[in-house]
């Protein structure tokens, strides 16, 4: 079974949407609290809670709360800029967190193939010296083979893949055909299911996220295949939720769509 996990992006709009901030966002503590009463172990806090930015104090106090509470923290940042990796890096090490996930792409900065790979091999040192492994996640902007070619170019264990399962549909792939690539390397397993539906002119399709287990993403498929290669210990849920009229209706969407969710995994993951 893989260990079901929450994250920050279980509660995207709770903790808060550039333009719509709700009046007592979602903390890190909160997220903690939400997966001690569901019965969940581990909590991912993402780029949209920044830890990196927290004090060291403030980080231990984090770890402390956690640790009362039987959870797990794991780290996420965005931007493999070489010292803000370091400082991602050093974060998740506070907070005791064995994977650094990381989205590559930062404000202004768009590395190519060669250049994050570089990045990576010259700070290895600093990974292994924490026991750390770096999940990357894959994102839009690269397709699935030239996310292989960073993993292989850098030829490490202590780096891999963060395996998002919508993601790279903004790149023009489907997921069966990036799961095949990437599930090899994958350390980490976003959780997200999706909807496609045509518009009603029948000129275009929209991606929608959708509750786990309602959508179109064969969950069990892909963590048989996970499993098969023992490399991926953690699944953690995440969710597109469409907003509804104003942002306190969206919050209540979304509650109820992570405990659906978290309803379905806890029998799917087993």
């Amino acid at each position: 079974m893989k260990p079901l996990g929450l994250s920050s992006y279980t509660y995207t709009w709770a903790v808060g949407v550039p333009g719509s901030i709700p009046v007592e966002p979602l903390t890190a503590e909160g997220i903690i609290d939400k997966a001690s009463e569901a019965g969940i172990g581990i909590v991912q806090i993402a780029d949209n809670l920044p830890l990196e930015k927290w004090p060291e104090e403030q980080l231990r106090s984090l770890y402390s709360y956690a640790e009362h509470k039987n959870i797990s923290i794991e780290m996420g940042g965005r931007g493999m800029m070489p010292e803000h990796l370091l400082e991602c890096l050093k974060t998740a090490e506070i907070i005791h967190s064995p994977i650094l996930r990381m989205v590559v792409d930062g404000q202004n900065f768009e590395p190519d193939i060669a250049e994050i790979s570089a990045i990576i091999t010259d700070l290895l040192p600093e990974f292994k010296s924490r026991n750390i492994k770096l999940a990357i996640e894959n994102h839009d902007r690269f397709r699935a083979r030239e996310f292989e070619k960073i993993v292989q170019n850098v030829g490490s264990d202590l780096v891999g893949i963060c395996l998002d399962s919508v993601n790279s549909m903004g790149a023009g792939e489907g997921f069966e055909e990036v799961a095949k690539i990437l599930i090899p390397y994958t350390i980490n397993f976003h959780v997200k299911d999706f909807t496609i539906r045509r518009v009603s002119h029948k000129m275009g399709i929209i991606i929608e996220g959708a509750p786990a287990g309602k959508g179109k993403l064969n969950i069990g498929e892909v963590v048989a295949k996970l499993n098969e290669k023992g490399q991926c210990n953690s699944a953690i849920l995440e969710l597109w939720t469409p907003p509804e009229e104003n942002i306190e209706s969206t919050i209540i969407k979304e509650n109820k769509w992570a405990q659906d969710s978290i309803d379905y995994l806890k029998k799917t993951l087993k």
